[in-house]
């Protein structure tokens, strides 16, 4: 599934906060970089914010699921990139709170 290019509008403007960004087009998702770590990808009209160990429990807490694609003999979950919940798409402050620990999680 494609990235939606409104979508990806949207995000982005939500998430000026973080300051410059950079990212682009993969495998018909789009990545969201900052300081050339990819912390963010949307597929369709999901956000998904990179996990560890630390984060990933609160993404499950939310009811997030992680990315996950089809193959011909199964599904594959990347569990190292979860669904944003919901409701931060409501809330720019949330987002961006997501969104410094999702850039955290990409680090090294």
């Amino acid at each position: 599934m494609s990235a939606n290019a409104e979508f990806v509008r949207h995000v982005r403007d939500q998430l000026a906060p973080l300051g410059a960004l950079t990212g682009g087009t993969f495998f018909g998702g789009h990545a969201i970089k900052s300081g050339g770590r990819q912390f963010a990808m949307v597929m369709g009209n999901t956000l998904y914010f990179r996990v560890n160990d630390t984060t990933r429990p609160d993404y499950e807490a939310a009811g997030s699921a992680p990315f996950s694609y089809a193959t011909k003999n199964r599904v594959v979950q990347v569990r190292t990139y979860f669904r944003a919940p919901e409701a931060l798409l409501d809330d720019r402050d949330l987002l961006v709170a997501w969104a410094h620990r999702a850039i955290a999680a990409a680090a090294p």
